[in-house]
């Protein structure tokens, strides 16, 4: 398996920190913001706060390929922090972080993964700047579609 880390930071104004944090902790509903998103079906409820939920993720960019894997939610630091747990054709984790400095809402997503598809691994070495491409563009869509849906302003 080859492996990938990536650190992804959105800035956002005129907003609050409990709207981001309410929006991305709200998985089931990011289809209907975040561009890329194909889909995501709960496979287990977790317990009230959210713990151990764990829902398939199917991501798309303009790649012929698309991405799913299960996402488990680990740990929670109210509006600070979301850890969570990734397997299938990616596997590793993910830590979406929340602070506000000054008037602005600072989100850095830390995603360090493994591919499980043969067919990644094997082409690794020639298309890693194109997974790299694919990840930033995906994510782009997300902090796009985040700032529309909460009529929120990108730094």
């Amino acid at each position: 398996m080859k492996e990938y880390s990536y650190i992804t930071v959105w800035k956002l104004k005129n907003t609050s920190l409990d709207e981001v944090w309410k929006t991305i902790k709200a998985v089931d509903d990011w289809p209907n913001w975040w561009k890329g998103v194909v889909r995501v079906q709960t496979i287990k409820e977790g317990e009230a706060n959210g713990i151990g939920k764990i829902s398939e993720l199917t991501f798309k960019s303009f790649l012929p390929y698309t991405l799913s894997f299960q996402s488990e939610l680990l740990q929670l630091k109210f509006h600070e922090c979301m850890i969570g747990k990734a397997t299938g054709e990616l596997e590793g984790s993910g830590v979406w972080n929340f602070r506000m400095e000054n008037e602005t809402i600072r989100i850095q997503y830390e995603w360090n993964v493994k591919t499980t598809l043969t067919w990644m691994n094997v082409f690794a070495p020639l298309l890693r700047p194109v997974f790299k491409w694919n990840h930033d563009l995906i994510m782009q869509w997300g902090l796009e579609g985040l700032a529309k849906k909460l009529n929120a302003t990108i730094v």
